[in-house]
């Protein structure tokens, strides 16, 4: 059975036995299927740089048509990218802000989960290899973030994540090998899922690396770089980010 990692993008799109359609409906769409194809090639080629109220409404009437799910009241802004398509389910009340990827792919995931009430900043990424994101409800994604999965990232309910972050489940490689380089390696391996509670507020420019987690009602200061568990109630700043301060539940911070 063919598995995720023989669809690496370079390996792929240097497959002799494949035509050039069938690899960008797999690179792109996630189907081999021309109809699929040929709906989503329509509907991104004539409506995904509309701009002003008549792009927004067509998005929103025929960009359900192409994605898995997709709720009420959801607004696309222009020039939105997205990779596997059906593989992406979005609540109520979302909005995707312009320029951002959507970007579920592979072979065995569940894809990219969008929440009721979430935001996504501009020119923010969202990408897969064959991992999951799950943004729960209101979760709000600063502009110039990247969300990368290759295993599973939960951010939980009500949590700001501000701009340019770098939140990254997966992307381990093999430094220390000599026989086979870094282009060559698969990497995405992932230490395991990682996680942002709810009720945090992530500064700008923190990087949360592979199987870190962030406990509910914590404070990241901005440019910190997350590399293990921040439990419940913490304020953590630094490289690597160390705990400065306790937050009470009667919101008193205690150093």
């Amino acid at each position: 059975m063919e598995t995720y990692r023989d669809l690496k993008v370079q390996k792929s799109l240097g497959d002799e036995k494949k035509s050039n359609l069938r690899k960008y409906s797999e690179l792109i769409v996630g189907s081999h299927s021309i109809w699929e194809l040929i709906k989503y090639e329509l509907i991104i080629t004539f409506v995904s740089w509309l701009p002003g109220a008549l792009g927004l409404f067509l998005r929103s009437k025929l960009y359900p048509s192409i994605i898995g799910k997709v709720g009420r009241r959801v607004i696309f802004g222009r020039n939105i990218t997205l990779r596997h398509p059906k593989k992406i389910k979005i609540g109520d009340n979302v909005i995707i802000d312009d320029n951002t990827m959507l970007d579920a792919k592979g072979f065995s995931n569940n894809g990219i989960t969008l929440e009721d009430g979430v935001f996504i900043g501009r020119n923010c990424i969202l990408y897969c290899k064959n991992g999951n994101i799950y943004l729960k409800r209101n979760v709000n994604i600063g502009h110039n973030c990247t969300v990368f999965s290759s295993n599973n990232v939960t951010i939980h309910e009500n949590t700001l994540v501000s701009a340019y972050c770098y939140i990254l489940s997966g992307g381990e490689y093999d430094y220390t090998s000599e026989e086979i380089k870094m282009i060559d390696q698969e990497g995405g391996d992932s230490i395991g899922d990682l996680e942002i509670g709810s009720n945090c507020w992530i500064g700008a420019g923190v990087i949360v690396t592979d199987g870190a987690s962030i406990g509910d009602n914590s404070v990241i200061g901005a440019g910190a770089v997350v590399t293990k568990s921040i439990p419940t109630n913490s304020v953590a700043v630094g490289i690597p980010a160390k705990i400065i301060k306790t937050i009470e539940k009667t919101g008193v911070v205690k150093s």
